[in-house]
């Protein structure tokens, strides 16, 4: 699947390019598996903006996806639709019980495809399957870290972790980010890689497009005035001098931002610092 470029009649249609859609067989969810998304434009109970570069944007409907799924059901690929909530397109499954559910596509997911649920699953692409029953070496995403949680780890678009060795009831895994974690044999993941692997190449292109994403324009703190951002000010086109700073005064850059109060022993290699 390839990006789809457009004619460049204008400045910002020169550098706009959007995934190729023609994977998506449905233009509209289902309905029951649809719940409403209240916007907020980043304020809180009070009205005062927390998140800033935030507001508008064309109105979503949030789809419910079935991280867990049952263990030991069989479904059928019914449709494979967009999801405006993420990266990676969605499948609309129906399960030997007559029961509708959205999960993650996987790459090359397409509609008739049968899918299983559980330790007994065939090895194939699409089928979930616990880190115990998986062969080492297997490319594996929505992975569990808590047993019966349903899927945290390897969610986004063209995304795919690497289950690396297993030792007594835990299993290596190689995150997308280059982080080996210690994960429970007993927790679940589904085989092969996360669809629409092209989304990285999307190019916005105009700020119009932005804006019906919810996302509103930003300014430069080094473009305002000292009274206005800690980094304001200066003569031309002067640089902060300091470790640049949220409006707050808060360090913007290289301060961090995760918390590993609990489950920092089962990182067995931090993520790599080159960006892949």
């Amino acid at each position: 699947m390839a990006t789809r470029n457009y004619k460049p009649t204008t400045p910002a249609r020169r550098g706009m390019a959007k995934a190729d859609t023609s994977a998506i067989t449905a233009k509209k969810p289902k309905k029951s598996l649809t719940a409403a998304k209240k916007k907020n434009s980043g304020r809180n109970n009070t009205g005062k903006i927390t998140t800033r570069h935030q507001g508008g944007g064309v109105t979503q409907r949030y789809r419910k996806i079935d991280f867990r799924l049952k263990d030991g059901h069989k479904a059928k690929v019914e449709s494979i639709e967009y999801d405006p909530n993420r990266s990676a397109y969605v499948a609309l499954i129906r399960t030997d019980s007559e029961e509708y559910a959205y999960i993650l596509a996987g790459s090359k997911m397409k509609v008739g495809d049968k899918i299983e649920i559980g330790e007994d699953a065939p090895i194939k692409p699409g089928n979930r399957l616990p880190l115990g029953s998986i062969p080492m070496g297997s490319s594996i995403y929505n992975i569990e870290l808590t047993i019966g949680k349903g899927g945290q780890l390897v969610r986004s678009a063209g995304a795919r972790a690497q289950l690396t060795s297993k030792e007594g009831d835990w299993a290596f895994v190689r995150l997308p980010s280059g982080e080996v974690r210690l994960i429970h044999q007993n927790c679940y993941a589904t085989l092969g890689s996360v669809g629409n692997e092209q989304h990285q190449n999307v190019k916005i292109g105009s700020a119009g497009r932005n804006r019906r994403k919810g996302k509103r324009p930003s300014v430069r703190g080094k473009a305002m005035n000292p009274a206005d951002h800690p980094m304001g000010g200066g003569e031309g086109l002067s640089g902060p001098g300091r470790l640049p700073r949220t409006p707050s005064g808060k360090i913007a850059i290289g301060r961090k931002t995760r918390r590993r109060k609990r489950g920092n022993e089962l990182i067995i290699r931090k993520r790599s610092k080159k960006r892949r």
